[in-house]
């Protein structure tokens, strides 16, 4: 079964297959998985990478998705890429000469998903080939709100605001935000924030219900769950995000944990320069909504 992403932008690793160059990795930026590894096995003149040119056959092994804009991924790319450049992740031993690159770069992977930002990030970690999956070391596995998934992905348009099934049309959106008790003003581009839950009527502005939720982070910028103020459900903040910007992906359940993680990310075109790792704190409003903009 192929899962279909909308607002997709991943980072994924590569596993050469070649006899001669076998065991070589590479890690990458998409915003299209089945395109971009096409290119790879096609050459450079095609679109490929020149590291990965001429070396293949590729296969696509893992990717993880569910950041909030090309350029988040792209920083993550690069640190991953150059761990021991990122000043978020000196605390990573260097590969010794007995570690295949594969197992360097599992770990490098597993202590990033632990590491500010990228830990806070409605990330989805996804096995694309189960054969070359592993086990993350103990004590490093992803956090709960992370699931790791298996099989095929595909990305595609998604369409803000229309629904699938119009039988599951929410109640018409209240005219007081859920949290602060003020009116939506008519033309505010501040769309409320609307839980996904059936029957559920909250609605609310974006900062006020990411205040709500962070009640008890006061130091973070950027929730992780909540509990919704009209029907008391546990809501991941990236599913609202989600939903609010008209991504109505399948509910993936995930296996290792108790909470279901949505699988559903717009289609851009591919970002040609990257972006260097930087401690530069995105603004309140950016984190909060997770570039709901873009």
């Amino acid at each position: 079964m192929v899962v279909e992403v909308c607002s997709f932008f991943g980072v994924y690793l590569l596993y050469c297959t070649n006899p001669r160059y076998q065991g070589r990795v590479y890690v990458g930026f998409t915003v299209n998985p089945e395109r971009r590894i096409g290119q790879h096995n096609a050459g450079k003149r095609r679109g490929g990478a020149w590291k990965t040119s001429g070396r293949g056959p590729w296969e696509m092994v893992l990717i993880i998705h569910g950041f909030p804009s090309d350029v988040a991924a792209l920083r993550f790319e690069w640190a991953w890429q150059h761990p021991h450049a990122s000043r978020r992740l000196t605390h990573v031993t260097r590969r010794t000469s007995r570690e295949r690159q594969f197992d360097f770069h599992l770990r490098v992977l597993a202590h990033m998903l632990r590491t500010a930002p990228w830990c806070r990030l409605p990330l989805t970690i996804r096995w694309l080939k189960q054969e070359y999956h592993k086990d993350f070391p103990p004590g490093l596995e992803p956090p709960l709100h992370m699931p790791v998934a298996f099989g095929q992905v595909r990305a595609v348009r998604g369409t803000r605001g229309v629904r699938p099934e119009p039988s599951e049309e929410l109640p018409a959106t209240p005219k007081r935000c859920s949290v602060c008790l003020k009116r939506f003003q008519e033309g505010d581009e501040d769309i409320p924030l609307r839980c996904f839950h059936s029957g559920c009527s909250m609605a609310a502005h974006i900062i006020c219900l990411a205040e709500a939720f962070l009640q008890k982070e006061p130091d973070q910028f950027l929730p992780i769950e909540g509990q919704c103020p009209s029907c008391k459900n546990l809501v991941l903040w990236g599913d609202l995000i989600r939903h609010h910007k008209g991504c109505y992906g399948d509910l993936e359940a995930d296996p290792t944990s108790s909470q279901e993680h949505w699988a559903s990310e717009l289609n851009c075109e591919e970002v040609s320069n990257k972006v260097a790792d930087s401690d530069t704190s995105p603004s309140r409003q950016w984190m909060i909504t997770l570039d709901s903009s873009s």
